[in-house]
């Protein structure tokens, strides 16, 4: 076992006792029974025993509100982002929610705990057109050319995490229905669309490859092995370099504007929400580059009390 697992697999054959026994029953109950990523369980591991060592109480029952605001206060000192302190949070409030069900503590006290705001970053979105220019751009024949367009259309025809892109079979991909079934964030899986112009780029590609089974990868690199993020991403750098003339095009760029332009051709925030597998339909507002006119405009239509009268308007 490498020294880095060490710090995350472990597990309790007894009742535990202190803070830090406690701390390693979660832990190995995140690796086993919810089987989190490898990444996912450092970060709780890493929040969780910082709490324990700079801010907690002695004993586990002792934890109150005002040690969690002390921690986050704590952790403002130690010039941490917004975004890391509510991560930080949020691993405390399942970490207590887990004591709560083991009816250890009576209380959750992160749950009223909040961390500061974050600033609503407004991703950059291209244009249609020019999004159209970078689907289009691989025009060669060749089959890495007839992947990285198989992969450019997909990103943007269906908003896919780079994860999911690369995670996919080819049994994952509904031919005739235009449906792509995606592995999504928390083992959840989603139905999207496929547009006409990415399955007719998956077909190109799938058409030059040799015998495959559907269980095979859908894209694949070097000795057929599934592709590597990397690799995407570093397809989408030259393409950027190629079309843009910058090598900031990156997969998520492409989820950006997937996303935005549903939306404001739809106006429809729900179904770009699920489009997406955003829990949070507030996630989707600041992700999407929604325009607040655009915003608005779909309120004035919909709700029944918003709908004013052109007097009131000349007002």
């Amino acid at each position: 076992m490498s020294s880095s697992d060490s710090n995350i697999e472990t597990s309790s054959t007894h009742s535990p006792t202190s803070n830090e026994e406690y701390v390693e029953e979660f832990l190995a109950h995140l690796k086993v029974e919810r089987q989190l990523s490898f990444h996912t369980q450092i970060t709780y591991a890493n929040a969780i025993r910082r709490f324990v060592q700079q801010s907690a109480p002695p004993s586990l029952r002792d934890i109150t509100v005002y040690d969690v605001r002390d921690h986050v206060s704590w952790l403002r000192g130690q010039d941490l982002s917004p975004a890391s302190i509510r991560n930080t949070l949020s691993c405390l409030r399942t970490f207590f929610e887990f004591q709560l069900r083991k009816r250890r503590l009576e209380f959750n006290p992160a749950k009223s705990v909040r961390g500061p705001k974050l600033a609503k970053k407004i991703p950059n979105v291209l244009d249609v057109d020019v999004t159209t220019q970078l689907a289009t751009a691989e025009s060669r024949k060749e089959p890495r050319h007839l992947r990285n367009r198989a992969i450019i259309e997909l990103l943007y025809s269906s908003g896919l995490r780079l994860s999911e892109l690369v995670n996919l079979n080819v049994s994952d991909i509904d031919f005739r229905a235009q449906i792509a079934h995606v592995l999504g964030k928390g083992n959840k899986t989603r139905l999207v669309p496929v547009g006409t112009h990415a399955i007719a780029a998956l077909k190109a590609w799938l058409g030059c490859r040799e015998d495959f089974s559907p269980n095979a990868p859908l894209f694949t690199g070097r000795n057929d092995q599934r592709i590597a993020s990397r690799t995407v991403q570093d397809i989408c750098k030259k393409l950027g370099v190629k079309v843009l003339g910058s090598n900031a095009l990156h997969p998520h760029l492409l989820r950006h504007c997937f996303a935005s332009h549903v939306l404001e051709s739809s106006g429809d925030l729900r179904a770009v929400q699920e489009l997406l597998g955003h829990e949070d339909i507030g996630t989707t507002a600041i992700y999407t580059h929604v325009d607040f006119q655009q915003l608005a405009k779909v309120y004035d239509q919909s709700h029944p009390r918003a709908k004013r009268s052109s007097n009131n308007n000349n007002k």
